[in-house]
């Protein structure tokens, strides 16, 4: 069994588990730990599976929750040293990793992958067992040669969508930062995701379109796009509906 388990997902707050059999770990905790906890439950997640809090980086809406995950759960932090002494988590118990630097939690092994982002060091992860591979990679303006590369191997691809281009342009942001949000450094536009995933294509890929921009996206919209340059049926392109909204990913065969 090898399951993702989105959350939450976008500017609100920002929540997913990957679980294989007894063994699951968390990447960022960006809403309360009692909804984390209520939403869990409602997945089918023993939050007794919980191994680690991964950190993707300090941003509010991935760590507002950390600090109490870790201590109500007893579960260790894992991030760069950048991104811990960034964070403000307060006192919990914590385990430095390396961008690039494979290590394992249970019996998955989890790469911090670059992202391009403005925080001091952000990461996405590619998490494997047994041969399936999740990659969760949101909060980059583009995509990184090593999150691409493990973008065409994932059998799960948790891909940020952020923005509707035309959206963003007329929305009521002011002007720096909707310069920031399309830089670079800040988010992956629903075509820029799109094309990433046509680049790299796979049949046997499962896509999920994340962290959607609740002001300058559109669920329709981004499946939309996505399907129309990259030829994907929209069934096969999943996303979060509304705010509760959650959902479950299993890999196939």
């Amino acid at each position: 069994m090898f399951e993702v388990h989105v959350l939450a997902s976008g500017s609100d707050g920002n929540c997913t588990v990957i679980q294989f059999d007894d063994d699951a770990v968390m990447i960022d905790a960006g809403i309360s730990c009692k909804r984390i906890t209520n939403l869990m439950e409602q997945e089918g997640v023993d939050v007794r599976s919980l191994r680690a809090l991964l950190v993707t980086h300090e941003h509010a809406d991935h760590i507002s929750g950390a600090g109490v995950v870790s201590r109500r759960f007893g579960i260790p932090v894992m991030c760069n040293r950048a991104t811990f002494d960034s964070s403000c988590i307060g006192n919990v118990e914590y385990t430095e990793i390396k961008t690039m630097g494979s290590f394992r939690v249970g019996c998955m092994e989890v790469t911090p992958l670059p992202t391009s982002h403005h925080a001091a060091e952000p990461n996405a992860f590619l998490v494997e067992a047994e041969g399936r591979k999740a990659l969760v990679a949101t909060d980059t303006g583009k995509l990184t040669f090593q999150v691409e590369h493990a973008l065409r191997e994932a059998d799960i691809a948790v891909i940020e969508s952020n923005y509707d281009k035309r959206m963003l342009a007329e929305g009521p942001y002011p002007p720096y930062l909707k310069s920031l949000i399309a830089s670079d450094i800040g988010h992956l536009s629903n075509v820029d995701c799109a094309a990433a995933i046509k680049r790299t294509m796979s049949d046997k890929r499962q896509i999920f379109l994340a962290h959607l921009s609740r002001t300058n996206n559109a669920p329709d919209i981004a499946r939309e796009t996505v399907a129309e340059i990259t030829g994907m049926k929209r069934l096969r392109i999943d996303c979060l509906e509304f705010k509760g909204d959650t959902r479950t990913i299993k890999a196939r065969g």
